[in-house]
């Protein structure tokens, strides 16, 4: 029997081995060590949090304006971001109603406070992108990805194993020790396969990767948070003391 029919047949029996054990009529189903079941538990919860927190913090790659192909005849887009947006509704509203109305001079300050602010967001969009989008995407594709590839080679070595086992139990004769033999190799790449999936599961559920990407994400927040706080405490009392003056003239003409 040459290589390619030796590998046919050998797909043939393992895809008969999972049939059977699909419709529950396999005999012998070599059990998994309890820790590997765990391991694999650990890691499919991480692949999920990864993937999970990823759908959310990918927003953070869209915020930055992208530069137009052609800036002689066409302006680049501008940012995306919530503030930025705010910035020029209030510009834009401040130009309707003037400067000289006082809730058009208010709605030109806070538009020159939010385009401020969204200026410190693209840079925390950016931070949050490099430190901690792109790395987490990474830890997935990578170190998570090699330890589910190590896992379906355990599965694949695993039925092989059962497969060849099946076969021992239905060899009599001189065949029989080439068989047994066939085992003993099966069952050799099983526990090598085996270990090397425990091994990459725990790596992947030990590195401090994770810990490290969340701490810049908080970072990056933190630094954000704190410009605006202290750009919109700076705004605060002078819309206070517009609004006040504007109270009083509406009261005293109220009055009069």
């Amino acid at each position: 029997m040459n290589n390619i029919s030796r590998a046919f047949t050998k797909n043939i029996s393992q895809a008969f081995q999972l049939a059977s054990e699909k419709l529950g009529t396999a005999e012998d189903i070599t059990d998994l060590p309890q820790e590997y079941k765990e391991l694999e538990l650990r890691v499919d919860a991480l692949r999920t949090v990864h993937e999970n927190i990823l759908k959310i913090t990918r927003i953070h790659t869209n915020s930055s304006p992208v530069e137009s192909r052609d800036t002689e005849t066409s302006a680049p887009p501008q940012p995306k971001t919530y503030h930025h947006a705010l910035a020029r509704s209030c510009t834009q509203g401040a130009e309707l109603l003037g400067t000289e109305d006082p809730f058009g001079a208010a709605l030109n300050k806070y538009a020159t406070v939010q385009e401020r602010i969204g200026d410190h967001r693209i840079k925390m969009d950016s931070e949050i992108t490099q430190k901690f989008v792109q790395p987490f995407n990474i830890t997935l594709n990578t170190s998570i990805q090699f330890a589910m590839r190590a896992r379906r080679n355990v599965n694949s070595t695993r039925l092989a194993l059962d497969s060849a086992k099946r076969r021992y139990k239905s060899i009599r004769g001189e065949r029989s020790e080439a068989a047994r033999l066939e085992v003993e190799q099966a069952e050799d790449q099983f526990v090598a396969a085996v270990e090397e999936a425990t091994t990459l599961m725990k790596s992947v559920l030990e590195t401090p990767e994770p810990l490290r990407n969340l701490a810049e994400l908080v970072n990056a927040q933190l630094a954000f948070y704190k410009e605006a706080h202290e750009i919109l405490a700076e705004l605060a009392p002078e819309i206070d003391e517009m609004q006040v003056q504007q109270e009083a003239l509406y009261r005293n003409s109220r009055n009069d």
